[in-house]
C-alpha cells in the first residue's frame, strides 16, 4: 500500500477537528532532526517519521520503548510502519514518565524503511478502537455514556460492571491484564448495583474524580495509581469523597486499542501485530 495513502486515511478517521495534543516535538529535541513537519505544528499528531513510501505491514505498540525497538530492529523488517499510541517510552520511576526514545533506533527504523505514526488523544477518544472503550469491554462493563472531556477527546466512560465487590472487581482485573494491580479502597467495598467510571493510562486525575462526583460514581478503573507528589491532591481528594480507585499500570490499561488497531489495518489488507512490552508495576 502507498504510504501516503495509509497515512491519509489514518487523519481522516482518527484526527478530527477540535482534537489537540501536548506539543510531543518540543520533548523530544534529540529527535527534531527526524520528525515531519506537521508533526511538529500539530501538537504530535499522526505521521512521526517519514521513512518509507511504500508499507507492506504494521505493527502496533503503546510505547516506543527500548524492548519494541529493539525487537523491531533484530526482525527481517522493512517496508512497514510502526503505529504506536505514543511517542514516547515511560518510566515514572528514573524519568518522571514520557521520556524520547535514543536517537539510534530512530536513524535505524530509518535504514530500514520503517515509518512511525502516532495517534495519542485521537485513540484515547471513545470509538471502537479507543484505549476506553477497549479495556472496557475487556473488563466487562457494560457502557453507558463516553465521558471526560480532555483536549477536545472523550477519554473515558461510565458504565455498569456485574462484580458486587471492589475486590471482585479488582480480581477481574488482574486476570484481565496478566498481573497484579492496585486497589485503593477509599469508599465502599461493596458497589453492587453503582456505576462505575473507566479512564485508562494517566486518568487519576482532579477534573475526572470532580466529574465521577457530579455523576453520583465512586470507583474509578485507571492505569497509574502510584501516590506521588503529582497525584498527591488527587488522592487526598478522593479519600474526602469516599472513591475507589484501581490501577492497572499505563501499559496493560491502554494495551488494548494498539491491539484492536490490527483488525482495522489487517482490514486494509495489511499484515498487522501487535508488539508486546512490559508493564511496569511502579505505577501502582
Amino acid at each position: 500500500m502507498r504510504a501516503k495513502e495509509l497515512y491519509e486515511k489514518l487523519d481522516n478517521d482518527f484526527i478530527t477537528e477540535g482534537i489537540q495534543d501536548v506539543d510531543w516535538a518540543a520533548r523530544m529535541p534529540t529527535l527534531d532532526a527526524y520528525l515531519f513537519p506537521l508533526f511538529k505544528q500539530n501538537g504530535g499528531m499522526g505521521l512521526m517519521c517519514d521513512f518509507t513510501d511504500e508499507i507492506e505491514e504494521v505493527y502496533t505498540t503503546v510505547f516506543l520503548s527500548e524492548k519494541v525497538l529493539s525487537k523491531i530492529m533484530g526482525g527481517q523488517i522493512s517496508n512497514a510502519m510502526l503505529f504506536s499510541h505514543h511517542p514516547t517510552s515511560w518510566d515514572l520511576k528514573d524519568h518522571n514518565g514520557n521520556y524520547a526514545a535514543e536517537a539510534k533506533y530512530i536513524a535505524q527504523l530509518k535504514e530500514k524503511n520503517i515509518s512511525v505514526y502516532i495517534l495519542h488523544h485521537p485513540l484515547d477518544h471513545f470509538g471502537k478502537y479507543s484505549t476506553c472503550g477497549t479495556l472496557a469491554d475487556q473488563l466487562g462493563i457494560h457502557i453507558e455514556k463516553p465521558a471526560f472531556s480532555h483536549f477536545g477527546v472523550m477519554c473515558g466512560v461510565i458504565g455498569a460492571t456485574d462484580c458486587k465487590t471492589i475486590s471482585e472487581l479488582q480480581d477481574r482485573y488482574s486476570q484481565t491484564v496478566g498481573h497484579k494491580t492496585s486497589a485503593y479502597v477509599y469508599g465502599n467495598e461493596n458497589i453492587q448495583g453503582e456505576r462505575v467510571a473507566l479512564c485508562p493510562g494517566g486518568g487519576n486525575m482532579m477534573p475526572i474524580a470532580n466529574e465521577m462526583l457530579n455523576n453520583n460514581v465512586k470507583t474509578l478503573i485507571t492505569g497509574v495509581t502510584i501516590v506521588n507528589e503529582r497525584s498527591k491532591e488527587t488522592h487526598e481528594y478522593e479519600q474526602r469523597h469516599g472513591i475507589n480507585l484501581l490501577g492497572g499500570t499505563h501499559y496493560s490499561s491502554e494495551k488494548y486499542a494498539p491491539m484492536e488497531m490490527c483488525k482495522y489495518f489487517m482490514a486494509l489488507g495489511l499484515p498487522s501485530a501487535f508488539m508486546d512490552d512490559e508493564p511496569d508495576l511502579f505505577d501502582l
